[in-house]
């Protein structure tokens, strides 16, 4: 890769971990080809992305984001994680990872600009994700109109109960 090239990966580089909210730094030595795929791949699926640099183009492409607090953890075999959307996949999906490939390892976090130790990050992955907290929400707007739906419905019906009971009153009568 020549110069050129190399300043356009890292210029394509900054634009992704400027919009990044979480960013996560995991040492990934040994770990097969086919594991990395798989780890990608569910990371894709929740729309992070992983991202494998040389350490000395990734210093240089997180320089003015909210990432650069992480800069001294660029060593070693380095894969950097990042999301722009929901903070909490990728941390669940690194750490259930984490959980089956012991290979896998974590270094460093960063969330909105602020440093994670990894107990924060095992943490931010115990929270619910952005669809399970929307469906909640959504359940609880739906809540008082459901309610309300039931109370109209019940009148009516009151209303039938007490026709037919009048009825049955004036059969037995007449």
């Amino acid at each position: 890769m020549n110069k050129a090239e190399k300043k356009i990966e890292v210029e394509k580089m900054r634009e992704h971990l400027s919009k990044a909210q979480v960013a996560i730094l995991t040492d990934y030595k040994g770990l097969k080809v086919s594991q990395m795929t798989e780890l990608r791949k569910k990371l894709r699926a929740q729309g992070s992305e992983m991202h494998v640099l040389k350490n000395r183009l990734a210093k240089l492409a997180v320089k003015d984001t909210p990432i650069e607090i992480l800069v001294s953890h660029f060593t070693g075999t380095t894969a950097l994680t990042i999301s722009d959307q929901d903070p909490v996949s990728p941390a669940k999906i690194l750490v259930n990872f984490e959980k089956d490939n012991a290979l896998l390892k974590f270094k460093a976090a960063a969330l909105n600009g602020k440093t994670l130790s990894k107990e924060q990050v095992v943490a931010l992955a115990k929270l619910p994700s952005r669809e399970e907290l929307l469906a909640k929400l959504l359940g609880s707007m739906m809540a008082p109109a459901r309610n309300l739906v039931t109370v109209l419905v019940q009148i009516p019906r009151q209303l039938v109960n007490v026709l037919a009971a009048v009825r049955d009153k004036k059969e037995k009568e007449g």
